[in-house]
C-alpha cells in the first residue's frame, strides 16, 4: 500500500531547485501581437491593451504588452534554459519517491514583475521548490509539494513565477467518486438568460482612465465578471488559444506519438479507438469514466477569469503584481461563474509601492465559491505618482537564483 513515509519526503526535498526540463515545449515561442490577442479571446477579455496595436501605443507602456496570464500558464510559453537533467542529478531525479500516493491540483500562486514585449524569446526554468508536511481533513498525512516555473525574456528581465500546488495523500480516489453524483445542472430560463446577458453588456475594461490609489478603500467591491454558462465551445476556444496543456497531446500523427510516449493517458471509446483521457474536458462519457457526472473546466481556465476581474477593474496604468487561488470544486459544463472581489487593504507595499490586497473568488449558480483566492495589485497616485514595477523575490538577477530564493521562501511555509 502507498504511503508516506520521512524517507520519501527527505528524497522529494533532495531535489529542491535542481532544474529540469518541462515536459512539453511551449505552444508559442515566440509570442507576439497575435498570441496575445489569441491568448485573451480564450479566456473571453477583450482588453485593448492585450489586443490592440494602436490603442496600447497611447498608454504608459506604448503599445501592447502580453496578457498577465499569458507570462507562465503551464505551457504557454518558455523555452527551456536547462534542456536536460544534469548528469549527476540524473539518480536523485528517477521516479516519484512518493509512488502510488494520490496526487491533485490544489492551487496556484503567480506573480509578476516585467510586462512581456511582443515578439521576445522566453526562457524557463523549471523546479520544485518546497515540500511542506502536512496534517490533514482528509488523512493523517499530507505533503504540499511547490512546483516552481520561472520566466525572463531575451533582454534578460525576469518577467514572472509561476507555483503549482499538489496535494499528495494516502486518501484513496475511489473516495472523491461519488461526490457529485447526485448533482444536476437546471436548464436555464429566459430571465436568467436574459439577467447574464445584461451583466455582459455592462462589463468592460477600465481601460485609460486611472484608478487612483486616492480613490479606493477597503470593503469596496470588485466586479463582477461573469464566466459562462460553460459551454463545449468555451473548451474549444480555451484550446485554440492555450493550446493543449501539460500532456502535450495532438491529433492523428502527433497522436499515434502521443500513445507511445503516454500510453495510459489513452482509453478506448466505443469504437474501440483510444483517444486521451483529457476528452474528459469536452465529451460527457469519458468526463464519467474520471468519476465526474458531465464535462467540466480547468482548473487554470478560473484562474486566468480571476485574472480577468483584477484587470478589468484596475486599468491600464495599474499592475497585478500577485494572485493565488485554490481549486475546490468543479466548473461542469452548464455552470455559471459570478467572479467578484473586496478591496481588505490599502497601504504602501515595501514601504512606498501604493497597493490593495483584494480577496476574490468564483461562485457558480448554485451558490458554491469554487475558486477563493487573493491578489495585490499596484494602483497610480495622485501623491506618489505612477505605477514603480515590483523587484523580483530576493534581488534575484537570473532564473538560477530565482528560484534558490524562491526554495528558501517555500522552507519556512510561505
Amino acid at each position: 500500500m502507498a504511503e508516506i513515509t520521512d524517507e520519501g519526503i527527505a528524497r522529494l526535498r533532495a531535489r529542491i531547485a535542481v532544474p529540469e526540463p518541462h515536459p512539453c515545449p511551449p505552444h508559442y515561442r515566440y509570442p507576439n501581437e497575435d498570441a496575445f490577442r489569441n491568448y485573451a479571446h480564450a479566456i473571453g477579455d477583450d482588453n485593448p491593451l492585450w489586443c490592440e496595436p494602436d490603442y496600447a501605443a497611447q498608454t504608459r507602456w506604448g503599445g501592447v504588452i502580453a496578457p498577465p496570464g499569458l507570462v507562465g500558464g503551464d505551457t504557454l510559453v518558455g523555452i527551456d534554459e536547462v534542456p536536460e537533467v544534469a548528469p549527476d542529478k540524473k539518480e536523485l531525479m528517477r521516479g516519484d519517491p512518493l509512488r502510488g500516493v494520490h496526487a491533485f491540483y490544489g492551487g496556484s500562486f503567480r506573480e509578476w514583475w516585467y510586462p512581456l514585449r511582443p515578439g521576445r524569446r522566453v526562457h524557463r526554468r523549471n523546479a520544485l521548490v518546497g515540500v511542506l508536511d502536512k496534517h490533514s481533513e482528509f488523512a493523517k498525512r499530507a505533503v504540499h509539494e511547490w512546483t516552481a516555473q520561472v520566466f525572463r525574456d531575451d533582454q534578460g528581465h525576469l518577467l514572472s513565477g509561476q507555483y503549482r500546488l499538489m496535494i499528495r495523500t494516502v486518501r484513496e480516489q475511489a473516495q472523491e467518486r461519488g461526490k457529485y453524483h447526485e448533482l444536476k445542472i437546471e436548464p436555464y430560463t429566459e430571465a436568467q438568460l436574459a439577467e447574464i446577458d445584461a451583466q455582459y453588456a455592462r462589463e468592460c475594461p477600465r481601460g485609460a482612465t486611472p484608478r487612483y490609489w486616492e480613490d479606493v478603500a477597503e470593503g469596496e467591491e470588485i466586479g463582477p465578471l461573469v464566466k459562462g454558462p460553460l459551454t463545449v465551445t468555451d473548451m474549444v476556444c480555451w484550446h485554440a488559444g492555450v493550446g493543449m496543456g501539460l500532456y502535450g497531446i495532438g491529433p492523428l500523427r502527433l497522436a499515434y506519438k502521443s500513445r507511445q510516449r503516454i500510453p495510459r493517458f489513452y482509453h478506448r471509446d466505443e469504437l474501440n479507438i483510444p483517444d486521451a483521457l483529457q476528452r474528459c474536458h469536452w465529451d460527457p462519457v469519458y468526463a464519467r469514466k474520471a468519476g465526474n457526472p458531465t464535462t467540466y473546466d480547468y482548473g487554470r481556465m478560473r484562474e486566468t477569469w480571476l485574472i480577468h476581474l483584477c484587470t478589468d477593474w484596475m486599468g491600464d496604468d495599474a499592475w497585478l503584481w500577485k494572485l493565488d487561488c485554490e481549486f475546490r470544486r468543479f466548473n461542469f459544463v452548464g455552470d455559471t461563474h459570478w467572479m467578484r472581489g473586496r478591496i481588505t487593504r490599502k497601504y504602501l507595499a515595501e514601504g512606498d509601492r501604493p497597493a490593495v490586497d483584494v480577496d476574490i473568488w468564483g461562485q457558480n449558480q448554485r451558490g458554491e465559491m469554487t475558486t477563493p483566492g487573493h491578489a495585490i495589485i499596484l494602483l497610480p497616485s495622485r501623491e506618489r505618482g505612477e505605477v514603480r514595477l515590483p523587484d523580483a523575490p530576493g534581488g534575484a538577477r537570473d532564473l538560477q537564483s530565482l528560484l534558490e530564493v524562491l526554495a528558501q521562501r517555500f522552507a519556512v511555509g510561505a
